[in-house]
């Protein structure tokens, strides 16, 4: 399997995984947003340090962390990622599951344009017809919301810009993703003391809550490590087309099993989408061939 197609195979099952954690999130609804980020994040970090340590890769993050312009764009991209982060955790406790998967609808089409504007990455007239598709679908979602959809526009921009930098780091994923963690990680432990201190931090009042503030950090970091896969990998248009794998499963899960409202305008925008998958699906694939 050539290096593009283990790339693909990672972004799609990191979209998996990102596409159904509203349901794994939503078991914490009563854990408040700041302090669940602060564990999420303290929990990633604990994870890589341990995968790090017994793949003996320590000296790789020592390396990118004194690398000035490595630790500058990864810096960025920690409070970019620690955004995305709380804002999805916000919207599945509020009930805006929805939008939130609104705003990663969003999100491939702004990689798309970061991949032009930014590596000058090149679409067939397939892969535009199916990007024009996509847009239009977008457009009917919003305009069906009425107002406008600060949390999408926020998921959006964040990841895709996180995506950038990630494409311009040389660090490894697992090494660029625990460094990350480790410059957020001073921030969460302060608002973890903080909330034990004066509001009553949820850790340890209960084993069900502690062992799921836990695993947060799993299953953030295997996704994240996948991200940083792929995008060393596929090209960026790619990367951001196949994420609509995650925002078609969040809104599953907001309908199906959230029973948020489902309007006609998603009843309309959804379908537009997966077809336009489909179409950009079938070009990348018609392209790499003619290419080979």
């Amino acid at each position: 399997m050539n290096e593009p197609k283990k790339g693909i195979l990672a972004i799609i099952a990191a979209a998996v995984i990102w596409g159904l954690a509203p349901l794994y999130y939503k078991l914490l609804e009563h854990v408040p947003p700041f302090e669940l980020l602060s564990h999420r994040t303290f929990w990633s970090f604990i994870f890589f340090i341990v995968v790090l340590y017994y793949s003996r890769r320590l000296d790789e993050l020592w390396a990118a962390m004194f690398d000035r312009s490595e630790a500058f764009f990864l810096l960025i991209a920690a409070f970019l990622v620690a955004t995305n982060w709380f804002f999805f955790i916000y919207s599945i406790q509020t009930n805006q599951a929805t939008e939130a998967s609104l705003g990663y609808f969003i999100l491939p089409l702004v990689s798309i344009l970061f991949g032009m504007l930014v590596f000058k990455e090149t679409l067939s007239s397939g892969q535009w017809l199916s990007v024009a598709l996509a847009a239009s679908a977008v457009l009917v979602l919003t305009y069906g919301l009425g107002t406008a959809p600060w949390i999408a526009l926020t998921l959006s921009s964040s990841f895709s810009l996180y995506a950038v930098l990630k494409k311009c780091v040389k660090a490894r994923p697992m090494v660029s993703v625990t460094l990350e963690v480790l410059f957020l990680t001073p921030i969460a432990l302060v608002i973890i003391v903080y909330f034990h201190c004066t509001l009553g931090g949820h850790f340890g009042q209960s084993l069900s809550t502690s062992l799921l503030l836990s695993f947060s950090g799993p299953l953030t970091a295997t996704p994240l490590i996948l991200f940083s896969y792929a995008t060393h990998r596929a090209t960026l248009s790619t990367v951001g087309f196949l994420q609509y794998i995650n925002p078609s499963l969040q809104f599953l899960c907001a309908t199906l099993v959230f029973a948020e409202q489902l309007t006609t305008w998603h009843a309309i925008a959804f379908p537009m989408i997966w077809v336009a998958l489909i179409f950009y699906s079938g070009a990348s694939f018609y392209r790499n061939r003619s290419d080979r």
